[in-house]
């Protein structure tokens, strides 16, 4: 889920930011995502990539991930572009030992630079949305990471056969507190828009941004570009088969 806040960093990467308003949410619009069974089998997985080894978390928001990874014993680091989200994330225990760096994925440099793993969850490669952008995000990870290492990629497979046939949109989230619909606007650009409403903490919470699908070809393409090379497909963090009916992706790829 993107912010509707854009900015441009130093090189002129623009960026989707998330501000503060959306920020005080995040926790509570996908407590879901918080549960213990569904953070094991990410924490299992990152904590064996990792070997033992300092990672690197590009987009860490509030901590969600990179908590729970850090309490299993890894050296995180990580590295955020919204300062309200990592203030979200820096009141929370444990928050101490995991060091944020201030910054765009596509571009900033973390110290120290090597890391055993490097990782970015919840779709938010899509948050940069150009394929050059895109590949700077794999160029940045590789950049980061020792021999041997692997950066890791969870991102929903684009679902164009959801939508009706002669309509541009569908509704992907339908609750009681929050309501999402996606429209496909560009299909040769592959930029399609997330529209929310979020009732949180007795307000509603409004907000649309853009962001770029990319398919599991294309991943390992930028990949390749990038000097890494695919290990692993799943369909989940369980790592059951990817097939071509998946609607979700976790990608291992090898430095």
């Amino acid at each position: 889920m993107a912010a509707d806040t854009g900015v441009r960093d130093a090189a002129g990467v623009a960026s989707i930011v998330w501000d503060r308003e959306l920020a005080e949410v995040y926790d509570q619009t996908y407590r879901a995502k918080l549960e213990p069974s569904v953070l094991r089998p990410m924490v299992d997985l990152l904590a064996g990539l990792a070997r033992g080894g300092p990672a690197l978390e590009f987009a860490v928001g509030t901590g969600r991930v990179a908590l729970p990874l850090s309490a299993r014993g890894i050296a995180v680091h990580g590295l955020e572009l919204s300062p309200p989200m990592a203030e979200q994330m820096l009141a929370k225990p444990g928050a101490g030992a995991v060091p944020v760096t201030i910054g765009d994925m596509t571009t900033t440099k973390v110290v120290p630079g090597s890391f055993a793993l490097v990782y970015l969850v919840a779709n938010t490669i899509m948050n940069v949305t150009t394929q050059d952008e895109q590949l700077a995000v794999f160029a940045n990870a590789a950049a980061h990471l020792e021999p041997g290492g692997c950066f890791v990629v969870e991102v929903i497979v684009p679902q164009l056969r959801q939508v009706p046939p002669g309509q541009n949109a569908r509704v992907f989230t339908l609750e009681p507190d929050h309501v999402g619909i996606e429209t496909f606007d560009d299909m040769a650009g592959q930029v399609a828009w997330s529209h929310h409403w979020i009732q949180a903490g007795g307000r509603l919470v409004r907000h649309s941004a853009p962001y770029r699908y990319v398919w599991p070809s294309e991943l390992d393409l930028m990949a390749k570009l990038a000097g890494l090379k695919l290990r692993n497909r799943w369909a989940d963090w369980d790592q059951a088969p990817f097939t071509s009916d998946s609607q979700s992706q976790v990608a291992v790829f090898e430095k």
